[in-house]
């Protein structure tokens, strides 16, 4: 028999965000974001047309939900703060509901010995500034840094753990790249600037936190370790290289260590789409980085050299063009998702962190299974017997904790996420939650086999094979 024990301090728990599970209500004053926008312009983009109107009615549930928090083992809970909730227009006034809400919700979750963990942007521009702009905008930088001013002041007294953005990649992929997030654009120049200016922007509030309040503050950043086709192959090595530096390096390194990828750095001045900055920019990123990071992991890439260099488009470039992905014959699926299990990533994540990026203490701040049509595991009790997902965190766990054991500073692991919810384009297609959410009736919540199963890992700090 295997045992897996984990540091006594480990922090146990799930992530969530403010627009996937708050929902919107008449009188709560919440300002419509980029979400809200698009759902009204075009539901049909929605699975099922489900919108972020209602989410998983955390607003009103959020007592319950702390809980069931609690009944499933949590020592420790991420959400975000809805920049357009609290300030409607992304500037200007605060909403009076806002702060009574998070104020009620952070202390529920400190009553009942579960830290809070806050995060300050999670894809959800306020509309007026997306209107000018959005991360394109230098102006959104400085809203921004006020929107951060205003949540440690309000919060910041029992809030020790804030993060920046949750995967400030995403916004870069989804709204300028690749047509999954409004804007919806496909403009690597854009791109390029929007990543520099949130960038900027984290360092800007880091900045802040470190002048006012005495806690940790970090970026979470969702990490897709790049593995060549042929590791035999140099072509196929540089190409993973390059793959690392896109979706990876762009991020971690100014982060870290507070500079960009020389690799990236010589790419955009290549295609003569360097963003807008100033040498002030660069020394205020250099000089605020983070306390800890968080890692979010859920699939790895698969790369191999660029094959088909005609399908390259000097007029609009891509990532790509120096890349191809490769469809590795063999490989674990999540055939609902459409993403690789590969359990070792989380290893081999670790061990980058520990030996490249200086040991910083870390956390893994998501990691989940995404499965639809749930309601066929559903016994004669009313519980989804989610045994995939049960072994599905074991699997990871287990890789986890080797890396812990050779020096990983990891200091807990969180899923993604509490209970289903709402998931941009996916709406609810795929559940990821340890407790079911039953849209049919206003929300009901019903704690899943995984919800009992990671009560107990929390309250052993491991488990047992």
């Amino acid at each position: 028999m295997s045992k897996y024990t984990f540091p006594k301090t480990f922090f146990w728990g799930t992530a969530s965000s403010g627009p996937q599970t708050e929902g919107r209500f008449d009188g709560d004053g919440k300002g419509d974001s980029i979400w809200d926008y698009w759902y009204a312009k075009e539901p049909e983009r929605f699975f099922n047309q489900v919108g972020p109107d209602k989410a998983s009615y955390n607003y009103k549930l959020f007592k319950e939900d702390v809980q069931l928090m609690k009944a499933t083992g949590h020592n420790s809970f991420r959400t975000s703060i809805q920049w357009s909730r609290l300030i409607p227009n992304g500037v200007g006034e605060v909403n009076p509901e806002a702060v009574t809400f998070y104020n009620n919700y952070i202390d529920e979750l400190i009553t009942n010995g579960i830290e809070p963990f806050i995060n300050l942007y999670h894809f959800d521009m306020p509309m007026f500034l997306q209107e000018k702009g959005g991360w394109l905008n230098r102006e959104t930088v400085d809203a921004y840094v006020t929107f951060a001013k205003t949540c440690f002041e309000l919060f910041g007294d029992r809030v020790k753990y804030w993060f920046t953005h949750n995967e400030p990649i995403v916004p870069v992929e989804g709204g300028y790249l690749y047509d999954f997030h409004y804007p919806n654009e496909k403009n690597f120049k854009h791109a390029v600037q929007v990543g520099f200016n949130e960038t900027l922007a984290s360092a800007l509030a880091i900045k802040a936190y470190h002048e006012t309040q005495d806690g940790k503050i970090g970026i979470i950043l969702n990490l897709t370790p790049s593995y060549p086709r042929d590791e035999n192959n140099p072509e196929d090595v540089k190409a993973a290289q390059i793959a690392d530096v896109f979706f990876n390096r762009s991020f971690l390194d100014p982060a870290i260590y507070g500079t960009f990828p020389k690799e990236l750095i010589a790419i955009v001045k290549e295609l003569d789409i360097v963003p807008k900055h100033t040498k002030t920019d660069l020394e205020i990123i250099k000089k605020n980085t983070i306390d800890l990071l968080g890692i979010n992991y859920y699939q790895p890439r698969r790369i191999k050299v660029k094959e088909n260099h005609a399908e390259a488009n000097p007029q609009n470039p891509m990532p790509e063009d120096y890349f191809d992905n490769y469809d590795m014959p063999g490989k674990k699926m999540n055939p609902y998702r459409g993403w690789e299990i590969y359990e070792k990533g989380i290893y081999d994540i670790m061990i980058n962190v520990r030996d490249n990026y200086g040991n910083i203490p870390c956390y893994i701040s998501e990691n989940g299974m995404g499965v639809e049509g749930e309601e066929r595991y559903v016994n004669a009790n009313g519980q989804i017997e989610d045994d995939y997902r049960i072994e599905f965190i074991k699997d990871h766990l287990r890789y986890l904790h080797q890396a812990i054991q050779e020096g990983a500073n990891c200091l807990g692991y969180h899923m993604w996420t509490c209970m289903d919810n709402w998931s941009w384009t996916n709406a609810y297609k795929n559940r990821y939650g340890l407790i079911a959410v039953d849209l049919d009736k206003k929300g009901k919540r019903t704690i899943k086999k995984s919800g009992y199963f990671f009560k107990t890992l929390a309250d052993k700090n491991g488990f047992e094979d």
